[in-house]
């Protein structure tokens, strides 16, 4: 028989990973790399970093069969996020950013079969130039460009001046080969023919660096220890076969083709490498709140209080610890809903957000106006920024109410805090998403706005899930037609789109948050109506607290009466109250290793 602590057991580490699997990412995520030695340089953390990337690479299942296999890739990508944040984050660039597009736009070129090879087998590490340092929104049009050399028959790439440099990059440790995926602007016959990706060695055996590569490590930080520098590439000469077509290519007559269409498509195309990223990211996302929420139990359980109110009572019972413990525990499994859903395998051509019958627009592409990631995947992308915001929110909490020991005591909490906040702007700024987010919306690209509904249901019972969803689609529809209005207004009285628009970025933002809450709430009812009866309680607690957070926002719109703040507090208590003698068995269905929820273990 099934008992409530298994059920949860299996909503939380999912069913398609088989024991022979699960075994062969913990072996190649031991928990030795839980904890980081003292004493360690700089050099010294990026030296043990790329060491750990190196043994696990070679013990986890061949890359392969993970990049063809998405839960066990989030899988082994979660497990080193709660043991080491740099770890996951050069993982997740060697695998899905450095890797993944020679898998995926080097297929049927023989040629990179050596880099494909020295990357799989961890001989190179893995590193991506994408973003340049001088010019916000570059992956739209990157000023590094490759040119097709006739007498040669390569490429030669060149970053035209330091503000074309790329950064941030994983560059700078001196003694590593590293192999780079760089994203240049190729240019051939006078035109600019789209933004492809080159396969380019960048440091070779022993660190040494290429002619024309040019290295600049960058000052060392704090926040996600990575040996960051900016790459210059001054006429770098690369083969043909260093070009990951994707079906492109030049001619003996010098003629261009690319079958993908032309440059707006070639560029949603070559971003294409996203989704993998963004589905590690919400998992990653998932996996460091399980553990902040651990860690905040651990803190709290059995812990007194001296305030004079009531000496010796047990911390979690002031209402604020016990709300802020269940709390996290509850954006723990929304979180992990979450990433169930984005990790669930799609049919070919259901991306979310993607219409495979749409025709191209003038440009050759899905339109894009602040970056690219939303013609890739809207909803993705989306739960991509929704997912970092939720976790920076709620491990920030779970270092605050874990006092000066969350602080202190262990680094584990400040480390996961800069990764969340490191995820705000990598794999696609959030901001940015939602402000493509928010212009497919109002221009219906790709976008159906819920139907109004006569409601709420249910009496305004808000234990209901039907009443969360009415809420946030109500919320969604009205911003989003008040949004369009006033876009379309502005355009009527003769402004520009710039002007129209950056006008009402903050409408736009908060619309498409309200899309991305109105997407996670259905995840959840979802969940909760298929899951383990004991998953309920929890998932109603995460809803109550992400329409908290919104209150003012319906308030605003019209979608709820003054007074639904007392309504929401009042749901929230009785949802604590049901869910606190639980609230070890529900941190127990995360199967935290011991290192995780022992932040005094120095004074053992």
């Amino acid at each position: 028989m099934t008992t409530d602590a298994d059920a949860l057991r299996q909503f939380v580490h999912g069913s398609s990973l088989d024991a022979k699997t699960r075994a062969r990412l913990e072996e190649a995520v031991p928990e030795e790399f839980f904890t980081v030695p003292g004493g360690l340089t700089a050099p010294d953390r990026h030296a043990l970093t790329y060491e750990r990337l190196r043994r696990a690479g070679l013990a986890a299942p061949p890359a392969g069969e993970l990049l063809a296999d998405p839960p066990a890739l989030c899988a082994l990508l979660e497990r080193a996020a709660i043991a080491d944040p740099p770890l996951f984050h050069m993982m997740l660039l060697h695998y899905t950013l450095a890797l993944g597009p020679i898998v995926r736009f080097g297929a049927g070129q023989r040629e990179t079969l050596p880099l494909r090879e020295s990357l799989e087998s961890m001989a190179s590490f893995g590193t991506l130039l994408m973003t340049e340092v001088g010019r916000s929104n570059s992956h739209l049009s990157p000023r590094t460009v490759a040119r097709h050399d006739p007498a040669t028959g390569g490429f030669v790439l060149s970053t035209p001046d330091v503000q074309a440099a790329k950064f941030p990059t994983n560059t700078a440790h001196p003694d590593l080969p590293k192999t780079a995926a760089v994203y240049a602007t190729l240019v051939h016959g006078g035109q600019e023919r789209g933004v492809f990706v080159f396969a380019v060695p960048l440091r070779g055996l022993g660190g040494a660096v290429p002619p024309g590569v040019r290295i600049v490590p960058a000052p060392e930080t704090t926040g996600l220890q990575i040996d960051y520098a900016a790459v210059l590439l001054e006429d770098v000469r690369v083969p043909y076969e260093a070009w990951l077509r994707d079906g492109a290519g030049i001619g003996a007559d010098g003629a261009f083709h690319d079958p993908h269409g032309p440059a707006a498509a070639r560029l949603t195309r070559s971003m294409g490498i996203a989704p993998p990223v963004w589905r590690a990211v919400v998992s990653a996302s998932a996996a460091i709140t399980r553990a902040s929420a651990g860690m905040l139990l651990a803190h709290s359980a059995g812990r007194s209080t001296l305030g004079r109110l009531a000496p010796r009572r047990p911390l979690t019972d002031y209402r604020n610890q016990q709300e802020a413990v269940l709390g996290a525990l509850a954006s723990a499994y929304a979180l992990t809903a979450v990433a169930a859903h984005v990790t669930t395998p799609r049919p070919p051509g259901e991306a979310a957000g993607e219409d495979p019958n749409r025709s191209a627009d003038a440009a050759g592409g899905p339109a894009t106006a602040w970056a690219p990631w939303s013609a890739v995947d809207r909803d993705l992308a989306l739960l991509k920024a929704a997912a970092t915001a939720q976790a920076q929110e709620t491990v920030s909490a779970c270092r605050v109410h874990s006092g000066a020991p969350g602080f202190a005591a262990v680094e584990r909490l400040n480390a996961y805090r800069g990764l969340t906040h490191a995820y705000q702007n990598a794999g696609g700024d959030n901001e940015l998403i939602l402000y493509d987010t928010a212009r497919a919306m109002a221009d219906r690209d790709r976008y159906v706005p819920p139907e109004p509904e006569l409601g709420p249901p249910d009496d305004g019972d808000l234990d209901s899930p039907r009443v969360w969803l009415f809420l946030a689609r109500d919320a969604e529809r009205r911003m989003r037609d008040r949004l369009a209005g006033r876009v379309e207004a502005a355009l009527r009285d003769g402004q520009d789109a710039f002007t129209a628009w950056n006008g009402n970025l903050a409408l736009a933002e908060r619309t498409a948050t309200a899309c991305a809450d109105r997407i996670i709430l259905e995840i959840l009812a979802a969940a909760a109506g298929a899951g383990p009866r004991a998953l309920g309680p929890v998932l109603r607690l995460h809803a109550l607290d992400r329409l908290e957070r919104r209150a003012a926002v319906l308030l605003n719109e019209g979608v709820v009466p003054p007074g639904i703040l007392d309504e929401l507090w009042a749901a929230r208590r009785r949802t604590c109250d049901e869910l606190a003698p639980r609230a070890a068995e529900l941190a127990a269905a995360f199967d935290l290793p011991a290192p995780v929820t022992a932040p005094t273990a120095f004074l053992a």
